[in-house]
């Protein structure tokens, strides 16, 4: 039997977890610094709900795992977060409003299999449901820009609204609205020639949509898209987030958005690495009362981690111990390390001190403690740092303050 993986999914060996694990730490740290609690949904929905009116829509449901259980219900395994988290809101009618959270999590897509696009992936997200103010959209932009900030990556965050979008097709008097936004979205993708070529296959007069979002001062007789983008403007001119430009070409794949999008670009691969937008049909779909306001934005853990493996570590150890004949007083230095909370190992094979070394070396280890005879009697230990080539002897409480 040949041993392989399922196509499009992944093992992730400690050097990669651990750079995985470390971007997902700090985006909770972000999610909660600005009050957003965790919340956790089933991998397995209804596929009721994940074809509902309001959810992805007709092209994301092409990808969508769905299967059946032994009782002949239908069921699919999520392809986002935010499905899931509209169908806990619609659940709990008891919810305090408005009411913000973070979730974490696998979610899957029966799609084409492509470099930075697997069939199992992570989401990292984070939401806010029951304010229409925009606000509560600027925020999400505002966590963005200080996730990325924390991360070490340089972002730009382009800002629409399809409300823009839809005023837009208005003016050019384009009667396939949808069809015509999702082919102008493309537009950083395939250039002017290819949206153009695609317009005309669509029979839509593109020149025409491309005159009016390319004017200098966009004129739309329905303004209220873009009162709303000067009114979060202002919102992120307060809480001084400077890295973002309006798009008016932007729209976002997903049919549910209903006013502001966003969309993270990392300026290192020129691509997307987080996004979202307002969603607030979606909660209101589930439960038969119109609108209900929701907004959000997404952090791809896939594209972040292509983006940061130059820094992968290959184990979470700070401290590596080596004994020289002295196991009994290496695991007494190991023991009193770890009570003060510093990550150690110890050599478990009796290598020679060179074989030791260059272990701790190629694994990425900052430090090792060397226990011998002599350190022994000194109760001062050789500390070496890996990255200075320095050594000195220190008691095992100095080696903590140095680590």
């Amino acid at each position: 039997m040949e041993l392989m993986n399922a196509r499009g999914t992944k093992d992730f060996l400690p050097e990669q977890k651990i750079l995985r694990q470390k971007i997902t730490d700090v985006l909770r740290e972000v999610f909660e610094l600005y009050g957003y609690p965790p919340l956790e949904t089933p991998l397995i929905e209804r596929f009721s709900v994940l074809s509902a009116k309001y959810a992805g829509g007709a092209e994301i449901l092409k990808e969508t795992f769905n299967f059946k259980d032994q009782g002949k219900r239908e069921l699919g395994l999520r392809y986002d977060l935010t499905v899931p988290f509209s169908r806990v809101i619609a659940m709990n009618p008891r919810i305090k409003m408005p009411f913000k959270r973070y979730q974490i999590g696998r979610v899957f897509r029966d799609g084409p299999i492509k470099l930075g696009r697997m069939r199992e992936f992570w989401q990292c997200d984070v939401d806010i449901v029951g304010t229409k103010s925009m606000l509560a959209d600027a925020e999400m932009v505002a966590i963005a820009s200080e996730g990325f900030k924390r991360l070490g990556i340089k972002v730009v965050i382009k800002i629409n609204n399809r409300k823009v979008l839809d005023a837009v097709m208005e003016e050019a008097k384009v009667k396939d609205a949808e069809s015509a936004i999702l082919t102008l979205d493309k537009l950083e993708k395939i250039g002017e020639k290819g949206v153009l070529k695609e317009f005309k296959e669509k029979g839509i007069d593109g020149k025409r949509i491309l005159k009016v979002v390319k004017a200098k001062k966009l004129q739309l007789k329905n303004r209220e898209g873009l009162d709303e983008l000067e009114e979060m403007e202002k919102y992120l001119k307060n809480l001084n987030v400077k890295n973002y430009k309006i798009d008016y070409t932007l729209a976002r794949g997903l049919s549910y958005y209903t006013g502001t999008v966003f969309e993270v670009v990392c300026k290192e691969i020129g691509s997307s690495i987080a996004g979202g937008g307002r969603y607030d049909k979606m909660i209101g779909g589930f439960i038969g009362k119109g609108e209900f306001p929701a907004v959000g934005i997404s952090f791809g853990l896939e594209p972040i981690f292509e983006v940061m493996k130059k820094e992968s570590k290959k184990t979470v150890a700070d401290v590596y111990v080596i004994s020289i004949g002295q196991l009994k007083e290496s695991l007494k230095v190991v023991s009193q390390l770890r009570k003060e909370n510093v990550k150690c190992d110890i050599d478990f094979n009796s290598r020679s001190i060179s074989k030791n070394l260059n272990y701790a070396n190629k694994m990425g280890i900052p430090y090792v403690v060397i226990v011998g005879e002599d350190e022994v009697k000194m109760k001062k230990y050789s500390l070496k740092d890996m990255v200075k080539g320095k050594e000195e002897k220190l008691s095992v409480s100095d080696i903590v303050k140095k680590v």
